[in-house]
């Protein structure tokens, strides 16, 4: 350690990014656990101040401390609400991956988030999981669990997991999103489609209404075989060199085809990807290549409205609630793409939601890390939802979905905007809620 700070030397927060802050309190009303808990640290502002004097050595990097980072869902809420242009977003980033490596966690920690990691970047090992899940529903198991109380006594993390198990069908486990779909008509573009981790196993069918949907309207889909984790999972809890080294497999996948656009229908996936650049920045083998890569990510709705339309959209008659992913609104910018993609469908009638700046207590892992402060986000998330009275709910992120349908009243339909799309250019009713 370096006599005038507590953080390592590698990547420690920048004193001009802590010095932009004064403090001001603006991002307050933005930040979730600060409207859930009123916890001065547990704000961005208190956040910042405690990696100032630890940058400063005045207080250690230790358990207090990494406890407050660690309630942070990295939701970057306060980036956009800052009127100083802080960038807390580089300052988590950077303090994150000191945390994990240098502050010692529990045995308790290291079982709950070496299972997380050792499952959710690998689909194949997701699949097996998710197939377990499907036979725990199926057979009853989960109704008796619930009906003699077992569920009520595992951990907060367990019962999380065990409440976020979607309704999979166990035939779409094993579906996979062709390797090249053509474009309908002439050819106006070139993409790769990112299939995702969990995306590619819980939410198979928003991968094929994607490639549908970009082929209807010019797009010819190519969804390589031998693509890996993005790494943004790993990213967003710290674990560097783990993201770093997915994501040095990714570019290189990729970059063996020639493409427009690499496309992204995971929030979470493509904030972290278009960070490459700065994630490997320091490699000099990957930085350029990195920065090149980043720049060619998109996020399906942003190339969606970039092209006129030209397929056909039947009416829709529905109204969609639209709720922002906060790494495609905040981390991304991109907040009237999908409003605008949703309201290219005849007769579909778009809704914001009340409190739409506060997570839904998704953020990756955190559902499963810090479970009660995200039970308490999302119960709230689905009582704002609600106040809209809507008939649908569109929201581009797996996570998202996953958190807000276990608080959601049932009846309300949860898809990703392309579905609505695809339903509306192949003339197709919504699928009925499964929960």
């Amino acid at each position: 350690m370096n006599e005038r700070t507590s953080f390592d030397a590698h990547r420690p927060p920048r004193r001009e990014l802590l010095d932009d802050c004064v403090h001001c309190g603006f991002c307050l009303p933005s930040c979730p656990t600060y409207v859930v808990n009123g916890e001065e640290m547990d704000s961005p502002r208190g956040r910042i101040y405690l990696m100032d004097l630890a940058e400063r050595g005045e207080i250690p990097l230790d358990r207090t401390m990494s406890a407050h980072i660690d309630s942070c869902l990295g939701c970057l809420a306060c980036v956009p609400a800052c009127p100083s242009g802080v960038r807390y977003d580089l300052l988590i980033e950077s303090v994150r991956p000191q945390v994990e490596r240098n502050v010692p966690r529990t045995r308790a920690e290291r079982l709950l988030r070496g299972a997380i990691f050792a499952v959710f970047p690998y689909p194949a090992r997701m699949r097996v999981a998710a197939g377990f899940g499907v036979l725990y529903r199926r057979l009853g198991l989960r109704a008796l669990a619930h009906r003699l109380g077992i569920v009520r006594r595992l951990p907060a993390s367990l019962r999380a997991a065990e409440d976020l198990l979607p309704p999979v069908r166990l035939r779409s486990l094993f579906a996979r999103t062709p390797a090249v779909v053509p474009a309908v008509g002439e050819r106006r573009m070139r993409v790769a489609l990112l299939e995702g981790c969990a995306q590619r196993v819980l939410f198979g069918e928003v991968n094929a209404a994607t490639a549908r949907v970009l082929a209807a309207e010019g797009c010819e889909v190519l969804v390589p075989r031998d693509q890996g984790c993005c790494g943004a999972l790993s990213w967003h809890a710290g674990r560097e060199e783990e993201a770093a080294t997915r994501a040095r497999r990714l570019i290189d996948t990729f970059e063996r085809h020639e493409v427009d656009a690499v496309v992204v229908n995971v929030a979470g996936c493509g904030s972290a990807m278009k960070e490459y650049g700065e994630l490997l920045g320091d490699d000099p083998a990957y930085a350029e290549r990195a920065a090149r890569f980043a720049a060619s990510v998109r996020d399906v709705t942003e190339v969606l409205v970039q092209l006129p339309p030209r397929a056909p959209r039947q009416p829709l008659r529905a109204r969609v609630a639209y709720h922002d992913a906060c790494h495609l609104g905040n981390a991304q910018g991109v907040r009237q793409q999908p409003r605008d993609l949703l309201r290219s469908i005849p007769g579909v009638e778009v809704t914001d939601i009340p409190e739409a700046s506060i997570c839904c207590g998704s953020a990756g892992v955190y559902n499963l890390v810090q479970p009660d402060t995200a039970e308490e986000l999302g119960r709230r998330k689905a009582a704002a939802i609600e106040s809209t009275a809507p008939d649908v709910v569109a929201t581009a992120n797996a996570g998202c979905l996953l958190q807000v349908r276990r608080f959601l009243m049932p009846g309300v339909a949860l898809v990703h905007p392309v579905q609505l799309v695809d339903a509306a250019i192949r003339g197709l009713p919504l699928e009925p809620d499964r929960r």
